[in-house]
């Protein structure tokens, strides 16, 4: 009796002869996977599209088996694989089944791929993953309205329509409800800079955005866009730490579930094909060269690394080029190895390149020290989204030798009765200079100050980075001591953890610290959102990417040397929180806002980057993870021979309390400073400023600091400050950039609340029509061409210079420029009505 297997073999032949590769051959990769495995079981057939992205099942039955006997099988199959087109078949009939619109028909010709892909354009449930034509696609990318509810639109489509939302009284209680994410303004104009970049014709960008400014927020409303527009038809996101691949996850899912899969590779390597999203840590796919033998090239249409200026160098930087398509970086602190490089020295051959390859903005096109975007921690800080610290500068008798030019003497006396002196500065603390006594005086100074939860009273959630990870044990050792001596039975050695890469369970402890259940829930207050544990103690794995919002203490029990390091570290506590409890007894409810947070400084880390520290100098090259031998997350100093423990007493030598205001550290403004101290410096600038006299002061600095050349980048005698000033003159010329009397307000520490492009464009618009009417039928087609001629510079170019069938690279294409009615007319009208100064022209 024939079997299965006999049909099969017909099967085979009709897929082949509609044009469908079983095995890779001169005409491409095969499109036909046998046996796809998936939740439902293993679907005899599976076919992809030419993006890669699964396209329907087939199942197959014996002869003498009718076809429909296999439907509702192969309906689990399709579902469990996310496609809409069955075919059913037993070699000698065949059925080809839409489930989502129709019932099974029976078929003698099978569609070929091409046919089948058309098809699935024309009906797709959602048309964004359809295929497009590159130049349609970067058009229609180019041209996606954005607003604030871009992801809350997905979240909820008709949220605006609902009664809870309608009512002013309610409409708190159902965003919190619902999870409703609204964009803030400057996220919504780093998808306008992506936008303009594109229309450009620009395939990379970078993202700088602070610690804290929601840049996973962000990401989602990017990949919404590339996969909406057709742009990309699937996006890998790039980690380089397990908790943030868990992390990006959860976020996506939360954000795009309802149009878009996110799936994270290690856990869905069988079927990650069907995703949109593929979440993924690098090291999975450098693993074996595994990126190489499961993916092509053209599997992902956008790439997205996090935390670009780590997850992009040595071989990750080779996974993350094997990939075509749209490349995004986000970072708050990119390797910016270029500058001044050719001013102060000469490099070798060898050394360029490497600083080339390692370079944030280099990577990812852009001009040196230039992002695609940038919002920085004063931003977030003025606008209101992020808190500054309050620096406790607490050093100790000896950390205050170990600081000093001198350094500490210790002096001991062998067994022979010889007396050895040994000098240490703050770069041998815990490496081979050993002080119990100061790690005791840091525990009990930073009890002593720490800022309490406002709920229960009790220690606030802390981070305290060690020199090591045997100083990590040490002072966690010493933290739950001391809890237990000053509040006994209360935490039972959980008042601190180790979390390093040495520590059992650490990617997951992590987790749950920032999920508020390490350890289990606080028992001080019923109910209420707080975990049990309430320091974490670290080295390097918690410096980046980590978020916790109800941070209020971070301790820095090391020195720091690296700028961006320290950035990173201190970002840890930045994000805003309200702390909110309802009593269960009472149903009073309580809330505080998180205002500061303390950064507790044991080894003058602030004072070194406010006066020590030169911005100016040429930047380390960074070593390799294989140069080094260091494992990632974790900072571990050289190896030394010599060993001295001082057990002599120790205590606090001062604890100096200095609050951040709006100016912000100069770590955090250092890009600004050359500027920033020129604009002070002018007499003129400042009294036009203490006069609120805007214009002027914009006049001013276009003029006296911004007027002249741009030095070319490789010219070897162009000083720090030119370099300064230029970068500062590119950022200006960017369309999405804030405007200059907000910029410079800023200098002055003003918060200068100004309309946005579009409302400045929508006014002077208005202007322009009051003085010529058009008919109502052309309105929106003039106020198109006329903000795409004032607003955009490279639409304006493409006019000027006659260079109009390169329009169609543009949002204002051929078409709609012969929408507007003698369009030539009017744009000598708006060449001579507007106000060109106000427009960079």
């Amino acid at each position: 009796m024939a079997n299965e297997a006999s049909a099969r073999l017909v099967i085979n032949k009709l897929l082949s002869d509609a044009g469908w590769r079983l095995i890779e051959d001169e005409a491409g990769a095969a499109n036909v996977h046998v046996e796809a495995k998936g939740r439902a079981g293993f679907a005899d057939y599976l076919l992809f599209d030419s993006r890669g992205f699964p396209l329907g099942v087939v199942e197959a039955k014996a002869p003498q088996k009718h076809p429909l006997i296999g439907k509702e099988q192969a309906r689990n199959y399709a579902k469990d694989h996310h496609v809409r087109f069955v075919f059913l078949s037993n070699g000698e009939e065949s059925y080809f089944w839409d489930v989502v619109e129709g019932n099974p028909e029976a078929i003698r010709g099978w569609p070929s791929p091409s046919e089948l892909e058309a098809r699935a354009q024309v009906r797709t449930r959602f048309p964004e993953t359809a295929l497009v034509d590159p130049v349609v696609a970067r058009r229609l990318l180019c041209e996606e309205p954005l607003t604030t509810d871009y992801i809350a639109r997905t979240q909820q489509p008709d949220y605006d329509r609902m009664a809870s939302w309608v009512r002013e009284d309610t409409r708190a209680s159902f965003i919190a409800e619902r999870k409703l994410r609204f964009l803030r303004p400057y996220q919504v104009e780093a998808l306008r800079a992506i936008q303009s970049s594109a229309a450009e014709g620009k395939t990379r960008f970078l993202l700088e955005m602070a610690t804290g400014t929601g840049k996973t927020l962000t990401s989602a409303a990017l990949i919404k866009l590339f996969l909406r527009t057709g742009a990309a038809h699937r996006v890998l996101f790039l980690v380089d730490r397990l908790e943030l691949e868990d992390q990006a996850w959860k976020a996506f899912v939360a954000y795009l579930a309802r149009d878009y899969t996110s799936v994270i590779y290690k856990d869905n390597r069988e079927d990650w094909r069907k995703a949109h999203v593929m979440v993924t840590t690098v090291q999975s796919l450098m693993a074996s060269d595994r990126y190489r033998e499961e993916f092509r090239p053209s599997d992902f249409g956008l790439v997205i690394s996090d935390e670009a200026h780590r997850s992009i160098s040595g071989q990750a930087r080779d996974v993350f080029e094997y990939f075509r398509g749209y490349k995004l970086g986000l970072t708050a602190t990119p390797r910016d190895l270029l500058r001044g490089v050719w001013a102060t020295r000469e490099v070798s051959e060898f050394e360029l390149e490497k600083r080339v390859l390692l370079d944030t903005y280099r990577v990812f096109g852009c001009e040196p020290s230039v992002p695609t975007f940038r919002y920085g921690l004063l931003d977030g800080v003025k606008d209101g989204f992020l808190v500054n610290p309050t620096v406790i500068d607490c050093r100790t008798d000896k950390t205050t030798q170990l600081l000093s030019d001198q350094g500490l003497v210790f002096t001991a006396t062998d067994d022979e009765g010889n007396e050895t002196s040994d000098t240490f500065g703050k770069r041998d603390f815990e490496r081979n200079y050993f002080s119990p006594e100061t790690n005791q005086s840091f525990v009990a100074t930073f009890l002593d100050h720490a800022l309490l939860d406002p709920i229960t009273q009790e220690l606030g959630k802390s981070l305290v980075f060690c020199v090591s990870q045997s100083h990590a044990a040490k002072i966690t050792n010493l933290l739950n001591i001391e809890a237990a001596r000053r509040w006994p039975g209360r935490y039972r050695s959980d008042l601190a953890r180790q979390v390093t890469s040495s520590v059992i369970d650490h990617q997951t402890m992590t987790v749950h610290f920032a999920e508020n259940h390490l350890g289990g829930k606080t028992r001080m207050a019923q109910d209420y959102d707080s975990s049990r544990v309430r320091v974490c103690a670290t080295v390097g794995m918690m410096t980046t990417g980590y978020d916790c919002e109800d941070l209020l203490n971070v301790v820095l029990m090391r020195p720091v040397f690296s700028p961006s390091e320290f950035i990173q570290m201190k970002g840890r506590g930045t994000r805003l929180h309200r702390f909110s409890w309802v009593d269960p007894k009472t149903r009073q409810k309580w809330e505080y806002d998180k205002t500061t947070f303390h950064l507790f400084d044991f080894f003058a880390n602030y004072e070194f980057f406010e006066a020590e520290y030169d911005y100016e100098a040429v930047k380390p090259v960074p070593l390799t993870r294989v140069e080094t031998g260091v494992p990632e997350g974790e900072y571990q100093p050289p190896t030394v021979l010599g060993k001295v423990i001082d057990d002599a007493p120790d205590g606090l030598n001062q604890a100096n309390w200095i609050s951040i205001g709006a100016e912000g550290m100069k770590v955090d403004r250092m890009f600004w400073q050359h500027f920033h101290d020129d604009v002070h410096g002018d007499a003129d600038i400042v009294r036009a400023a203490e006069a609120d006299d805007w214009d002027s002061v914009v006049a001013y600095i276009r003029e006296r600091l911004l007027g002249g050349p741009v030095l070319a980048v490789s010219d070897p005698d162009r000083s720090h400050r030119n370099r300064s000033l230029d970068v500062i003159r590119t950022l200006l010329a960017g369309r999405h950039r804030p405007g200059l009397e907000a910029l410079f307000g800023r200098l002055f520490g003003r918060a200068i609340q100004l309309p946005t492009k579009e409302e400045l464009l929508d006014r002077a618009f208005d202007r322009f029509v009051s003085a010529h009417p058009p008919k109502p039928e052309t309105l929106e087609d003039l106020r198109f061409f006329f903000k795409s001629y004032v607003g955009e510079p490279r639409i304006r170019a493409l006019i000027d210079e006659g260079r109009l069938g390169d329009l169609n690279s543009t949002a204002l294409t051929m078409d709609r420029l012969r929408r507007v009615p003698d369009w030539r007319d009017v744009l000598g009208a708006i060449r001579a009505e507007v106000d060109w100064g106000k427009w960079g022209a």
